[in-house]
């Protein structure tokens, strides 16, 4: 019988092996096919088996997958867990070299597909509440101080536990000093040989000394670095064989052969024996090497914790407590406390609690912590402020409108994070020569065995031994595994440091490579903060008052920028506000509706076009006249006669030309693609210097420009704050939102630049180009390192220069080239971008 099943919670080709091994073992499965792609498993059977087994032998093997009729999809991976343990972290786990993509565990331990210690996320949440507990009585815990309800003592604050990731290097840690108790002696009793007249063998003969070599190596071998050999172990088992397979084999051949070397001498020819006619042994290699793994292992751990410091800095900058005002009292609440529309006082040199907006008195604010720029920014009723930044010297009064996990400081920690976890598509070819390396390894650790044992002086089966370990220990993938991860990471952190916010490492990957920038002009190269400069009228029976009451009316049931700017103008002009329904909005032309009954539009030619209305030479001629200035000029018609204009004008940038020229010398082509008039979009590019500019462009116009760019071959950038840019950025190679815009187009984009000005585009790009630089130069290392390494280790240079490397110098350096890729990923954070 043959059935085929969908397997849920694969991510990589170690897992289909994985789950097709598992099957295969079942009773009764004649031949399992697991094919990655398709999510699927063809079982052949002798006669039917039910699901329930299949199921069972996949849970016994860990839960990490599971099987089910085509069709039925369940989700038993999920990202985040429902039970967190009340610890500092999170409890939820990853691979650091991510080599199964996003796939995240429940409890720590090994990756099963490379071995490494799986490192702990960091908790997302920006605010903790301090926790009260009695000293007498550590059971009582209570959200505030105050006094302990069984023996009536001053409760005191919790000490937080640890995180896991500082538990396992403590854990580490205390293994390597033992280790290194251990190893010490070893290491001294076997160099003695190396003295003239030895003096130990004065107190014992050297077979004694043997026995305390071995007695000493015990607690390396079964306990210090037992995991090396279980992870060796189980990357045999399941065929991930990764760097512990090299380990495990190398360091347990040297320990098994020297057991056995001293309980069956005879057993070994006379090369393998000493003087004194015991035979040579290794516990001095295998304990020194394991040793130094576990050194590696430990650095490793404790560098981890830098690599993603950028999201613990960005959980810093939130407070853990607020003043609400209620009733004009003022009261402290913790953060999580805040509710939408509450009024909060931000005292001088406070943090800014929560987003929201400032209702009473006038402040600057330093917002450097999220958009990378020193200069404090001015602000006063109406405008927005950020939680993590820092108020000045006033205080005043704010209205929460954004609270918890929906502000600005809490996305921009959650993007953070999630982009630190994304892979490159660069590390494919890391992937890809890790699948191939180990088994390589092997063979060539076989061959350097046989042939020094045919051909190698004497005693040549003693320098195959050692030079086949040495290959082994020298030639671990680690650091390959490694390179590109950890240069992603620090290079996200750096960047959210700078207020770029990259979404995936693809684009960040991808921003290195554009030489085309397409960007949009309202809110991207101009302020996006319109202001009304004119209104005029085009007939006679309508006062240019008139004109702008029929705009504000229509317009107040807008979001546009250029409609808030109306609306506002109208307020402080006192125009009453008509009865306005049948609202809509044509994207790309303008607004139309019902004003007091009249059928109303208002918006630029093509918007004119669509209701029927005609603009006369002059009219045209008028507003011209302003359009060459650099300004937007929308019409009015009222049922369907054009009556009126109103001029608005959008202060360019002060970054943006500076900001043009620097991608422009990088050899990056800027084009400016606007939906206003082509005068308007001259002027503007007049100004900055713009060979290449299209205007009236509708939302499928920009989509179409990036398509034509991208089949020239171009690789493609684009950058918009608006929803009429959000079909372009998600069809460009590289989206890039302003911060200053909707959520759409920040969730269309793939980087978004928190101040929002093109300024924050330089930083990307160069952000982009020091990190792919990190990467090459760790990939670089870590090849080049391998490559020399190993033929190396297996002899090459003896026959010339009479060199060999030793075991323990193999392992000494294997460890330290995954650490220095680290340290080189590291080096990022102090680059200026």
């Amino acid at each position: 019988m043959k059935h085929t099943y969908h397997i849920q919670g694969m991510t990589c080709n170690g897992c289909r092996n994985h789950v097709e091994q598992t099957l295969s073992k079942v009773e009764g499965v004649t031949n399992a096919v697991v094919n990655l792609e398709k999510a699927e498993a063809t079982i052949e059977m002798e006669s039917h088996i039910a699901i329930d087994k299949f199921q069972e032998a996949l849970k016994a093997d860990g839960g990490r997958y599971s099987i089910h009729k085509n069709g039925e999809h369940h989700h038993i991976n999920d990202k985040k867990k429902v039970e967190k343990p009340k610890e500092k972290g999170t409890g939820t786990f990853y691979c650091p070299m991510h080599c199964e993509g996003d796939k995240t565990y429940d409890k720590p331990g090994d990756c099963p597909v490379c071995g490494m210690d799986l490192v702990e996320e960091v908790n997302l949440s920006a605010t903790t509440s301090e926790q009260w507990t009695c000293p007498m009585h550590p059971e009582v815990i209570k959200d505030e101080s105050g006094s302990c309800p069984i023996c009536g003592m001053d409760l005191v604050p919790m000490e937080p536990d640890l995180s896991a990731e500082e538990k396992s290097y403590k854990k580490l840690l205390k293994k390597f000093w033992i280790a290194v108790a251990f190893t010490l002696p070893i290491f001294i009793i076997a160099m003695s040989e190396m003295i003239p007249k030895n003096p130990l063998y004065d107190v014992l003969e050297l077979k004694y000394w043997n026995w305390i070599q071995f007695a000493l190596s015990i607690p390396v071998v079964f306990y210090a670095t037992w995991m090396f050999f279980e992870r060796a172990y189980r990357s045999i088992i399941t065929w991930n064989l990764n760097m512990f397979t090299l380990i495990g084999i190398g360091a347990g051949v040297a320990w098994l052969f020297s057991v056995f070397g001293m309980l069956v001498p005879d057993f070994f020819p006379d090369q393998f024996k000493t003087e004194a006619g015991t035979v040579h042994v290794y516990f001095e290699a295998a304990t020194v090497i394991l040793t130094l793994v576990l050194l590696g292992q430990m650095l490793e751990a404790r560098a981890h914790s830098k690599t993603n410091s950028a999201v613990k800095e960005l959980l810093k900058l939130a407070p853990n407590k607020a003043i609400k005002v209620v009733n004009g009292e003022e009261q402290e609440v913790a953060i999580d406390k805040i509710e939408l529309n509450d009024i909060l006082r931000v005292k001088p040199g406070d943090k800014i609690p929560v987003d929201g907006v400032i209702t009473e008195g006038e402040t600057s604010i330093d917002e450097s912590m999220i958009t990378g720029e020193p200069i404090p920014v001015n602000k006063s009723v109406d405008d927005k402020v950020s939680s993590g930044t820092i108020n000045g010297n006033q205080s005043f009064l704010m209205k929460a409108e954004k609270v918890g996990s929906d502000t600005l400081l809490s996305q921009i920690i959650q993007m953070v994070n999630d982009a630190s976890r994304s892979r490159a598509p660069i590390q494919k070819l890391a992937d890809t020569v890790s699948g191939y390396f180990v088994p390589v390894v092997v063979i060539i650790a076989a061959v350097t065995f046989g042939v020094w044992a045919i051909w190698g002086p004497e005693p040549a089966y003693v320098y195959a031994l050692v030079n086949a370990i040495a290959v082994l220990i020298i030639a671990c993938p680690c650091a390959l595994g490694l390179a590109t991860p950890m240069s992603v990471m620090v290079g996200v952190g750096k960047g959210a440091q700078n207020g770029v916010l990259i979404k995936n490492a693809e684009a960040l990957e991808k921003m290195d490579k554009v030489d085309t920038l397409i960007v949009d002009k309202t809110g991207t190269i101009t302020e996006g903060k319109p202001t009304v400069e004119k209104v005029g009228s085009f007939d006679e029976s309508f006062r240019e008052s008139e004109v702008l009451q029929y705009i504000v009316s229509l317009n107040s049931q807008s979001e546009h920028p250029l409609a808030e700017a109306t609306v506002k103008y109208g307020k402080e002009q006192s125009a009453e506000f008509l009865k306005a329904d049948s609202f809509s909005a044509v994207t790309g032309k303008g607004v139309e509706g019902k004003v007091n009954g009249k059928e109303v539009a208002l918006g630029n030619a093509k918007m004119m076009e669509q209701a029927n209305a005609t603009l006369t030479e002059v009219m045209e001629n008028e507003a011209q006249s302003y359009q060459k200035q650099g300004k937007t000029v929308s019409y009015l018609a009222i049922d369907g006669k054009v009556s009126g204009y109103v001029v608005i004008g959008d202060k360019i940038k002060e970054t943006s030309a500076k900001a043009i020229k620097d991608l422009q010398d990088k050899g990056i082509a800027v084009i400016m693609l606007t939906g206003d008039n082509h005068d308007t979009a001259k002027a503007v590019a007049d100004e900055l210097n713009l060979a290449d500019f299209q205007a009236s462009m509708l939302p499928e116009d920009k989509l179409k420009e990036v398509e034509k760019l991208q089949e020239q071959g171009k690789v493609v950038a684009m950058a918009g704050d608006g929803i009429n840019d959000a079909p372009a950025l998600a069809k460009s190679d590289v989206g890039i939102a302003m911060g200053t815009g909707t959520d759409v187009a920040i969730e269309s984009a793939a980087i978004t630049l928190v101040k929002g000005d093109l300024h924050g585009i330089v930083k990307a790009r160069n952000l982009s180009h020091v990190v792919m630089r990190n990467i090459k130069q760790n990939l670089f290392f870590a090849l080049i390192y391998n490559t020399l390494g190993i033929p190396i280790a297996a002899g090459l240079l003896y026959p010339f220069f009479g060199i060999l490397l030793s075991p323990m110098i193999a392992a000494l350096a294997m460890s330290f080239s995954s650490v220095s890729v680290i340290a080189n990923a590291l080096r990022l954070r102090t680059k200026s971008i």
